[in-house]
């Protein structure tokens, strides 16, 4: 967490927690990622340096998803990394694959 309250980094989301995050904040995007995925290691860095560039205005979700199973099966997750994004607790975009940072900041900004 940033001094001002703002959360700087990517928070963990699970199963349980999802849907109050998703609603509690006005824009998340949440990282689909398993451990073991090589791909999804590759765009770790971008996700975190984007919410710290981001603080304050996105909140940065990670939801690994060997652990919580039920939030993938309902967004029909087959492929990770796969991020998803929400605005106001509504479902508006997906990025599916290692992409780059410059992607995943401009499909944040065509929401914001």
């Amino acid at each position: 967490m940033a001094g001002n309250g703002t959360i700087d980094k990517p928070m963990e989301v699970t199963d349980d927690t999802f849907s109050e995050t998703i609603k509690k904040h006005p824009m998340v995007v949440v990282d689909c990622w398993a451990g073991w995925c090589q791909p999804c290691k590759m765009i770790a860095p971008s996700v975190e340096q984007l919410a710290k560039e981001l603080s304050g205005k996105v909140v940065f979700g990670k939801l690994d998803v060997d652990a919580n199973a039920s939030t993938p099966a309902e967004y029909g997750i087959m492929s990770i990394p796969t991020l998803l994004i929400f605005k106001n607790g509504k479902h508006v975009d997906t990025i599916i694959g290692a992409v780059p940072k410059s992607m995943i900041k401009d499909a944040i900004d065509r929401h914001m």
